[in-house]
């Protein structure tokens, strides 16, 4: 078994309210990318493999890290499709999509738990598809030989971590709000399972003037 790092892709089109539009990178998502393949190598750690979804934001990610490794293209990495289920809460429940990132600190959580609870017609995947998806993938990449880099996004790896510590609805939207771009995630298999050794780490964009780049939206 095999430890994973989880990244989630560079800022994207911040102000899209579609799947569509959002999946792009940003200027500023771009350069967040090569600053951490840069941080990356610079540390000279050891990664045998590279796994991205198929949206354009995560290819874009890993082209600009640059790490020298083939990608291995799954679906099963793929983002939760939050803003079709945002638009389905407005039509079918009168909850408002907001518009500025404190206001998703109520909303996400309503989200989420109206998707578990089946609330949501015509959602593109149910909760448990997507929950099954991800355990899956990293099932079947954390069997693979040697660490792994993975290229994903923030709906995904708070999934993982509701997976690996049992999170509820709640604890697993908090973890959602908390992802920086470019973010590391460490699993590490410990006793036959993955645990996480790392959370939400940026040492690339630590330095000051580069705390700008510390995004979430």
């Amino acid at each position: 078994m095999s430890h994973i790092t989880l990244i989630r892709h560079g800022q994207a089109n911040s102000a899209a309210r579609d799947e569509r539009s959002y999946d792009r990178l940003s200027a500023l998502g771009r350069q967040q990318s090569v600053w951490l393949g840069d941080y990356l190598r610079r540390q000279n750690l050891h990664h045998a493999r590279l796994y991205t979804g198929t949206l354009n934001r995560h290819i874009e990610t890993a082209d600009a890290m640059a790490m020298g490794l083939e990608p291995s293209r799954d679906p099963r990495l793929n983002e939760l499709e939050y803003f079709t289920l945002a638009n389905a809460m407005e039509t079918q429940h009168g909850l408002v999509m907001p518009t500025e990132r404190e206001a998703f600190v109520a909303h996400l959580p309503q989200v989420f738990a109206a998707w578990q609870q089946g609330r949501i017609e015509g959602a593109p995947e149910t909760f448990d598809a997507f929950e099954t998806r991800v355990r899956d993938a990293l099932h079947d990449i954390g069997q693979g030989q040697g660490p792994a880099l993975v290229v994903t996004s923030g709906g995904l790896i708070s999934m993982a971590m509701r997976h690996v510590l049992n999170l509820d609805i709640e604890g697993m939207a908090k973890m959602a709000l908390a992802i920086f771009n470019t973010s590391q995630h460490r699993l590490f298999p410990l006793g036959g399972t993955l645990l996480p050794t790392m959370f939400n780490a940026v040492p690339h964009l630590e330095e000051p003037d580069r705390h700008y780049a510390q995004t979430h939206l």
